[in-house]
C-alpha cells in the first residue's frame, strides 16, 4: 500500500483558508439579518408529507420546514396535525425575518392543506391572498391502442 503521508499546511495557507470561511460566514449573516415586510408562503401537501417554504416577494427562499424535519415519521407526516405544527414553525421563521403579510400558494392534494392555512392565520400572519396551484391534468395521457385478438 505504501507509506501514509500527512499533509502539513503552512501558516499562510491556513490564514487564507480562514479568511475565505470568515468572508462566507459574514455574507450569510448579512443575508439573514435583512428585514422584510411581506413574503410568500408555498405549501406543498402530498399524501406522504407537508413542506412549507417561505420566500421574499422576488421568490428567494428564506426558510423552509417539512413535517419530516420537525420529527414526524412514517404516516404521521401526512396528518393535518403535522401540517399545523409545520405552519407554526414557519411562522416563527417569518417572525424572525419581520414578515407580517403573506401571500399563500397551495399545491397538492394532501390532508394538511386547510389545517396549515388555519394555523398560519391563528399565528398572527396577515394573509393577503390564497392561491391554489394544484396541477390539474387536462385531457390526460394517450390511451393504449386497441387490443386485437
Amino acid at each position: 500500500m505504501g507509506k501514509k503521508r500527512i499533509a502539513i499546511q503552512t501558516e499562510e495557507e491556513l490564514l487564507k483558508e480562514r479568511e475565505k470561511v470568515e468572508a462566507k460566514v459574514k455574507k450569510e449573516v448579512t443575508v439573514t439579518l435583512k428585514k422584510f415586510k411581506e413574503g410568500k408562503i408555498y405549501i406543498s401537501s402530498t399524501y406522504n408529507n407537508t413542506i412549507i417554504s417561505l420566500t421574499d416577494l422576488q421568490g428567494n427562499v428564506l426558510g423552509w420546514v417539512s413535517a419530516g424535519s420537525i420529527g414526524f415519521k412514517g404516516t404521521k407526516k401526512a396528518t393535518p396535525f403535522a401540517a399545523s405544527k409545520v405552519a407554526e414553525a414557519i411562522s416563527q421563521v417569518a417572525k424572525k425575518f419581520g414578515i407580517e403579510k403573506v401571500a399563500i400558494s397551495v399545491k397538492g392534494i394532501g390532508s394538511g392543506r386547510e389545517s396549515a392555512i388555519r394555523s398560519l392565520a391563528t399565528r398572527g400572519l396577515e394573509i393577503i391572498s390564497i392561491k391554489d396551484a394544484t396541477p390539474i391534468p387536462h385531457n390526460g395521457c394517450r390511451p393504449p391502442k386497441v387490443r386485437r385478438v
